[in-house]
Protein backbone atom coordinates (compact mmCIF):
# COMPACT_ATOMS: atom_id res chain seq x y z
CA UNK A 1 0.00 0.00 0.00
CA UNK A 2 2.56 2.48 0.43
CA UNK A 3 4.52 2.25 -2.44
CA UNK A 4 1.38 2.45 -4.44
CA UNK A 5 1.17 5.57 -2.61
CA UNK A 6 4.17 6.55 -3.69
CA UNK A 7 4.04 5.82 -7.12
CA UNK A 8 0.23 7.57 -7.40
CA UNK A 9 2.38 10.40 -6.06
CA UNK A 10 5.47 10.46 -8.84
CA UNK A 11 2.64 10.33 -11.31
CA UNK A 12 1.18 13.35 -10.09
CA UNK A 13 4.09 15.76 -9.74
CA UNK A 14 4.92 14.02 -13.49
CA UNK A 15 1.93 15.91 -14.84
CA UNK A 16 2.14 19.10 -12.54
CA UNK A 17 6.16 19.41 -14.22
CA UNK A 18 3.94 18.85 -18.05
CA UNK A 19 1.51 21.15 -17.12
CA UNK A 20 3.99 23.98 -15.78
CA UNK A 21 6.39 24.18 -19.24
CA UNK A 22 2.82 23.92 -21.85
CA UNK A 23 1.68 27.18 -19.93
CA UNK A 24 5.08 28.58 -20.44
CA UNK A 25 5.10 27.84 -24.02
CA UNK A 26 1.88 29.54 -24.41
CA UNK A 27 2.78 32.59 -23.04
CA UNK A 28 6.09 33.55 -24.88
CA UNK A 29 5.66 36.76 -26.91
CA UNK A 30 5.54 36.58 -30.51
CA UNK A 31 8.66 36.75 -32.69
CA UNK A 32 10.39 40.39 -32.95
CA UNK A 33 10.76 39.69 -37.33
CA UNK A 34 6.92 38.86 -37.16
CA UNK A 35 6.14 42.02 -35.09
CA UNK A 36 8.24 44.27 -37.12
CA UNK A 37 6.98 42.82 -40.24
CA UNK A 38 3.18 43.40 -39.56
CA UNK A 39 4.00 47.28 -38.23
CA UNK A 40 6.18 47.88 -41.62
CA UNK A 41 2.99 46.17 -43.86
CA UNK A 42 0.77 48.75 -41.45
CA UNK A 43 2.39 51.19 -41.97
CA UNK A 44 3.29 52.02 -45.77
CA UNK A 45 -0.10 52.99 -46.76
CA UNK A 46 0.40 56.21 -44.25
CA UNK A 47 3.45 56.78 -45.94
CA UNK A 48 2.79 56.51 -49.40
CA UNK A 49 -0.29 58.93 -48.79
CA UNK A 50 2.18 61.34 -47.21
CA UNK A 51 4.86 61.42 -49.60
CA UNK A 52 1.78 61.83 -52.99
CA UNK A 53 0.61 64.70 -50.47
CA UNK A 54 3.90 65.74 -50.55
CA UNK A 55 4.51 65.31 -54.17
CA UNK A 56 1.41 67.69 -55.12
CA UNK A 57 2.15 70.04 -53.08
CA UNK A 58 5.44 70.77 -54.24
CA UNK A 59 4.50 70.96 -57.85
CA UNK A 60 4.97 73.04 -59.91
CA UNK A 61 1.93 75.64 -61.05
CA UNK A 62 0.62 75.50 -64.62
CA UNK A 63 2.21 77.60 -67.13
CA UNK A 64 -0.65 80.62 -67.74
CA UNK A 65 -2.55 80.00 -70.63
CA UNK A 66 -1.56 82.36 -73.52
CA UNK A 67 -4.10 85.51 -73.62
CA UNK A 68 -5.26 86.78 -77.08
CA UNK A 69 -6.80 90.16 -78.39
CA UNK A 70 -8.40 91.37 -81.58
CA UNK A 71 -8.72 94.86 -83.27
CA UNK A 72 -11.46 94.12 -85.70
CA UNK A 73 -11.05 96.26 -88.97
CA UNK A 74 -11.77 100.25 -88.44
CA UNK A 75 -9.81 100.38 -85.56
CA UNK A 76 -8.24 103.60 -85.57
CA UNK A 77 -4.84 103.80 -85.54
CA UNK A 78 -3.04 107.34 -84.98
CA UNK A 79 0.59 107.40 -86.62
CA UNK A 80 3.27 110.18 -85.81
CA UNK A 81 6.15 110.30 -88.36
CA UNK A 82 9.90 110.45 -87.29
CA UNK A 83 11.28 112.23 -90.29
CA UNK A 84 9.98 114.10 -93.81
CA UNK A 85 8.88 111.98 -96.48
CA UNK A 86 8.87 113.03 -99.51
CA UNK A 87 8.37 112.89 -103.78
CA UNK A 88 12.01 114.01 -103.63
CA UNK A 89 13.62 111.08 -101.80
CA UNK A 90 11.06 108.31 -101.88
CA UNK A 91 9.86 106.19 -103.86
CA UNK A 92 6.65 103.61 -105.03
CA UNK A 93 7.62 100.54 -102.57
CA UNK A 94 9.88 102.15 -100.32
CA UNK A 95 9.54 102.01 -96.64
CA UNK A 96 9.60 103.83 -93.61
CA UNK A 97 9.42 104.17 -90.23
CA UNK A 98 7.06 106.09 -87.43
CA UNK A 99 5.64 105.54 -84.18
CA UNK A 100 2.46 105.03 -82.39
CA UNK A 101 0.78 108.25 -81.04
CA UNK A 102 -2.01 106.79 -79.32
CA UNK A 103 -2.12 103.40 -77.53
CA UNK A 104 -3.89 100.52 -78.97
CA UNK A 105 -6.00 98.98 -75.85
CA UNK A 106 -7.99 95.74 -76.21
CA UNK A 107 -10.05 94.28 -73.17
CA UNK A 108 -8.68 96.64 -71.20
CA UNK A 109 -5.43 95.69 -71.83
CA UNK A 110 -2.61 97.80 -73.39
CA UNK A 111 -1.03 95.48 -76.67
CA UNK A 112 0.59 98.76 -78.55
CA UNK A 113 1.81 100.78 -76.08
CA UNK A 114 2.35 105.24 -77.45
CA UNK A 115 5.53 105.08 -79.39
CA UNK A 116 5.75 101.95 -80.41
CA UNK A 117 7.39 101.46 -83.59
CA UNK A 118 5.26 101.47 -86.48
CA UNK A 119 6.60 100.21 -90.08
CA UNK A 120 4.79 101.71 -93.26
CA UNK A 121 5.50 101.63 -97.47
CA UNK A 122 5.06 104.03 -100.09
CA UNK A 123 2.53 103.31 -101.81
CA UNK A 124 2.53 105.90 -104.75
CA UNK A 125 5.46 108.32 -105.31
CA UNK A 126 4.76 110.37 -108.02
CA UNK A 127 6.99 113.77 -108.95
CA UNK A 128 4.64 115.56 -110.89
CA UNK A 129 4.36 116.20 -114.63
CA UNK A 130 5.46 119.14 -116.08
CA UNK A 131 3.55 122.04 -115.88
CA UNK A 132 0.60 120.87 -115.28
CA UNK A 133 1.53 117.90 -113.16
CA UNK A 134 0.94 118.03 -109.44
CA UNK A 135 2.97 116.11 -107.44
CA UNK A 136 1.07 113.23 -105.06
CA UNK A 137 2.37 110.73 -102.33
CA UNK A 138 0.61 108.20 -100.98
CA UNK A 139 1.91 105.48 -98.01
CA UNK A 140 0.15 103.17 -95.61
CA UNK A 141 1.17 100.85 -92.53
CA UNK A 142 2.17 97.38 -93.16
CA UNK A 143 3.56 96.31 -89.58
CA UNK A 144 3.37 97.59 -85.74
CA UNK A 145 5.97 96.40 -82.91
CA UNK A 146 4.75 95.40 -79.14
CA UNK A 147 6.69 96.33 -76.28
CA UNK A 148 8.08 92.86 -76.10
CA UNK A 149 9.67 93.13 -79.77
CA UNK A 150 6.97 91.22 -81.63
CA UNK A 151 5.86 92.48 -84.80
CA UNK A 152 2.69 92.10 -86.37
CA UNK A 153 1.14 92.50 -90.23
CA UNK A 154 -1.15 94.75 -90.70
CA UNK A 155 -3.16 95.98 -93.25
CA UNK A 156 -4.26 99.49 -93.31
CA UNK A 157 -6.18 102.36 -95.70
CA UNK A 158 -3.96 104.89 -97.88
CA UNK A 159 -3.42 108.17 -96.43
CA UNK A 160 -2.65 110.59 -99.82
CA UNK A 161 -1.24 114.24 -99.93
CA UNK A 162 -0.77 116.10 -103.08
CA UNK A 163 1.78 119.27 -103.97
CA UNK A 164 0.55 122.89 -103.93
CA UNK A 165 -0.31 123.48 -107.79
CA UNK A 166 2.35 125.52 -109.53
CA UNK A 167 0.01 127.19 -111.90
CA UNK A 168 0.58 130.87 -110.61
CA UNK A 169 4.43 130.65 -110.40
CA UNK A 170 4.22 129.07 -113.64
CA UNK A 171 2.08 132.30 -115.16
CA UNK A 172 4.48 134.69 -113.38
CA UNK A 173 7.69 132.97 -114.90
CA UNK A 174 5.83 133.63 -118.07
CA UNK A 175 4.77 137.26 -117.69
CA UNK A 176 7.91 137.81 -116.11
CA UNK A 177 9.86 137.06 -119.34
CA UNK A 178 7.37 138.43 -121.71
CA UNK A 179 7.86 142.28 -119.54
CA UNK A 180 11.92 141.54 -119.95
CA UNK A 181 11.67 140.52 -123.81
CA UNK A 182 9.35 143.63 -124.56
CA UNK A 183 11.98 145.81 -123.03
CA UNK A 184 15.01 145.08 -124.60
CA UNK A 185 12.93 145.00 -127.85
CA UNK A 186 11.75 148.62 -127.25
CA UNK A 187 15.42 149.34 -126.88
CA UNK A 188 16.34 147.88 -129.98
CA UNK A 189 14.09 148.62 -132.55
CA UNK A 190 11.15 150.66 -130.83
CA UNK A 191 7.17 149.39 -130.93
CA UNK A 192 8.40 146.91 -133.69
CA UNK A 193 10.83 145.73 -131.66
CA UNK A 194 8.71 145.57 -128.58
CA UNK A 195 6.46 142.95 -130.23
CA UNK A 196 8.90 140.77 -130.82
CA UNK A 197 10.79 140.94 -127.76
CA UNK A 198 7.90 140.04 -125.99
CA UNK A 199 7.01 137.18 -128.03
CA UNK A 200 10.30 135.88 -127.60
CA UNK A 201 10.51 136.86 -124.03
CA UNK A 202 7.48 134.99 -123.37
CA UNK A 203 8.95 131.64 -125.06
CA UNK A 204 11.71 131.82 -123.04
CA UNK A 205 9.42 131.85 -119.59
CA UNK A 206 7.59 129.27 -121.37
CA UNK A 207 10.41 126.91 -121.82
CA UNK A 208 11.45 127.63 -118.18
CA UNK A 209 8.66 126.43 -116.94
CA UNK A 210 8.73 123.31 -118.80
CA UNK A 211 12.25 122.73 -118.07
CA UNK A 212 11.10 123.27 -114.19
CA UNK A 213 8.93 120.22 -111.81
CA UNK A 214 6.26 121.54 -109.29
CA UNK A 215 6.96 121.60 -105.96
CA UNK A 216 7.07 117.69 -104.14
CA UNK A 217 4.39 116.43 -101.70
CA UNK A 218 6.00 116.21 -98.94
CA UNK A 219 4.81 114.99 -95.26
CA UNK A 220 6.57 116.84 -92.28
CA UNK A 221 8.22 115.23 -89.94
CA UNK A 222 6.61 114.87 -86.28
CA UNK A 223 2.48 115.15 -88.48
CA UNK A 224 0.17 112.81 -87.01
CA UNK A 225 -1.87 110.83 -89.56
CA UNK A 226 -4.96 108.74 -89.04
CA UNK A 227 -4.91 105.23 -90.54
CA UNK A 228 -7.41 102.66 -89.61
CA UNK A 229 -6.90 98.68 -90.53
CA UNK A 230 -8.96 97.17 -93.06
CA UNK A 231 -8.74 93.88 -92.24
CA UNK A 232 -8.79 92.21 -88.30
CA UNK A 233 -5.98 92.04 -86.01
CA UNK A 234 -5.59 89.16 -83.79
CA UNK A 235 -2.56 89.14 -81.03
CA UNK A 236 -1.81 86.38 -78.72
CA UNK A 237 0.41 86.63 -75.82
Amino acid sequence: MTKLNAAIRVMGLTVAVLLAQGCQRAEQPAAPGGSATSSQASSKPAGAASSAANQSTSAAPAAPQARSATFPAGTAIKVRTTRTLSTKTLKTGDGFDAVLDEPLVANGREIFPKGAMVMGKVIDSDPGGRVKGVASLAIAVNMLHTADGQMFDIATNTVSIEADTSKTKDATKVAVGTAVGAAIGAIAGGKKGAGIGAATGAGAGTAVVLSTRGDAAEIASETVLDFSLTSPLTVSQ
